[in-house]
């Protein structure tokens, strides 16, 4: 009986996987699930023909999120579907709440409603059927679904829709793709009907974002659409040669080329580009996590070639921020990014730019006025928390006795959300948390404040044997960590961390750690995003108020099996 039932919750917590991470593959299942590739596809198989999902290769896709697809249609889908995912996970993030924008019937721009399940209010219209059920599922959503005759592969060809219906709805963008691209004569499409349509809808959209996979372009179908130059952005995916890359960056074409780790972006290099100045202010030279992101920062603007980096140093203080700030401000800068931790300040700091007429980019903590770039709070918690659970459930059989959290209460509300979040995922595990079994201490954002607070914390509890820390960052876990060594009491703990900077991946290699895992913010790659993001705004073009980072949950498995820390592979975090 309980084997029956830990298959019931283990092939629950899949759909739900599968639910929150549509395409993500059997290796990532199975190493998020803690089992073996072999227990996820015969998992598969039972959902399958229990009519819960339907198989794909690779995976699986629930059954409710994939409504009644024709088979000409699924089958399409299957080409190329890792390239097809990761290229519209990325241009997802184009859409913002509220939005009105067009949806061509490619199976390309389908994978894209999968990412736009958390998007409300969303006008859409579109000439594909199975995208405009999709997203018809979303109650807040209006969807037009453009009427008219179908072709073999079930795909609408002609549109009953008046072009003042169209003009009168201000839509934001187009999304298409193509049967054939290259940059003389752009996107073409086999079906001169089907052309005509897309064509339409390269006209009415203030712009147009292409989604093509490398193995379309080189190729010219007999109908072109869309030339070059009405293309605001395309999307590719990491198959592309590196030749069609410069190719492509000689034109005036931008594009991102979406790998699963991320996405590289290209601004066009023209001659006549002028070069811009963006200052940086870093969260503190003295803190691993930081150095990183400053280090691919100053990677990613030479790379640009069109950028004179200003960089400054906020030291972890407030005060300090304030005074970078207003000298930056007096830098003649065409941008500023904000990288600073105190909440109250960030007021201040936007006053000082925003008089100064300098747009802000603000890393990892909000301020008002600003793009947001950096940390989904929420998720990176979650993942940690629900790791935490598994471990305690694994290892303790689901018994503590304290629960210890480490806050940075400067850093305000939005990036507390990665502390509840942590709650929310340990006790979705382990079950609610009793009364008076937790203690909330102060990190101080730094190892060395965090290690004095766990040195108290455990003075108070000194005969309790099952403690689970929660924490800010990696540096409240390195510190907790070594309070508990210092007390001797290192077997007395479990420890997640939060950002899988390189002290804690270090750490990971020991098997005897306490710390069990981290999630991974890659702050190595926070440049790759920061930079396109500043010049998109230079541009004017449209940016959605916040970009996130990908998160995955580093356990020390992972790391142990790779001999040399630094190389580890980039889909580990």
């Amino acid at each position: 009986m309980a084997k029956t039932s830990t298959t019931f919750e283990r092939r629950n917590q899949l759909l739900a996987l599968l639910h929150e991470r549509p395409g993500v593959r059997v290796t990532e299942i199975a190493r998020l699930l803690r089992v073996a590739e072999g227990t996820i596809r015969n998992d598969l198989i039972a959902l399958s023909k229990e009519g819960l999902l339907e198989r794909v290769r690779g995976g699986g896709v629930p059954i409710d999120d994939h409504p009644a697809l024709s088979e000409a249609f699924a089958n399409r889908m299957r080409v190329k579907d890792s390239a097809k995912q990761e290229i519209a996970r990325w241009a997802a993030e184009l859409v913002d709440d509220g939005d009105t924008i067009l949806l061509d019937a490619s199976t390309s721009v389908y994978y894209m409603t999968y990412y736009l399940k958390e998007r409300h209010g969303l006008t859409v219209i579109t000439n594909g059927i199975e995208a405009g059920r999709r997203l018809a599922q979303n109650s807040t959503n209006t969807v037009f679904l453009l009427g008219g005759m179908l072709n073999s592969n079930g795909v609408p060809v002609t549109d009953l829709v008046s072009d003042q219906f169209l003009r009168d709805l201000h839509i934001k963008q187009a999304f298409v793709s193509s049967s054939g691209f290259s940059p003389e004569i752009g996107l073409t499409e086999r079906d001169i009907r089907e052309a005509q349509i897309k064509q339409r809808m390269v006209q009415m959209a203030e712009s147009v974002v292409a989604l093509v996979d490398s193995s379309k372009f080189g190729r010219s179908s007999v109908a072109p659409f869309a030339r070059l130059e009405q293309i605001a952005h395309l999307f590719t995916d990491s198959g592309l040669e590196q030749a069609w890359i410069d190719r492509l960056k000689a034109t005036c074409l931008t594009f991102s080329v979406c790998g699963k780790e991320g996405a590289a972006d290209y601004t066009p290099s023209l001659k006549e580009d002028r070069h811009f100045r963006i200052g940086f202010a870093n969260l503190g030279e003295n803190m691993p996590f930081a150095v990183d992101v400053r280090r691919g920062v100053e990677r990613a603007a030479q790379a640009a070639g069109n950028i004179d980096l200003v960089l400054a140093d906020n030291q972890l203080d407030g005060q300090v921020a304030l005074k970078v700030a207003e000298r930056m401000a007096a830098q003649n800068l065409d941008l500023m990014i904000e990288y600073q931790i105190d909440e109250q300040a960030g007021n201040r700091i936007m006053a000082i730019f925003q008089d100064a007429g300098i747009p802000v980019i603000s890393v990892d903590i909000p301020m008002i006025g600003a793009t947001f770039f950096g940390v989904d709070n929420y998720r990176a918690g979650y993942l940690a928390g629900v790791a935490l659970g598994s471990w305690v459930h694994e290892q303790w059989n689901g018994q503590f006795d304290h629960l210890i959290i480490l806050e940075e209460p400067r850093a305000g509300a939005v990036p507390a959300t990665r502390l509840r979040s942590q709650l929310e995922g340990f006790e979705s595990i382990v079950g609610p948390m009793e009364d008076g079994k937790r203690l909330v201490m102060n990190s101080g954002n730094t190892r060395e404040i965090s290690e004095q607070a766990m040195t108290t914390a455990l003075k108070k509890l000194p005969k309790l044997q099952r403690l689970v820390v929660l924490c800010f960052n990696d540096d409240a876990a390195i510190g907790a960590l070594e309070a508990a060594r210092n007390l001797g009491r290192e077997q007395d703990i479990v420890i997640v961390g939060q950002g899988a900077d390189r002290r804690v991946r270090e750490e990971l290699t020991h098997p005897s750690s306490r710390i069990i895992g981290s999630t991974a913010y890659s702050p190595e790659k926070y440049g790759e995003r920061l930079i396109p993001l500043a010049l998109r705004i230079l541009r004017g073009d449209p940016v959605p108020p916040a970009v996130y980072m990908e998160h995955t949950f580093i356990h020390a498995v992972d790391v142990m099996e790779k001999q040399n820390v630094e190389n580890l592979p980039s889909e580990l975090y």
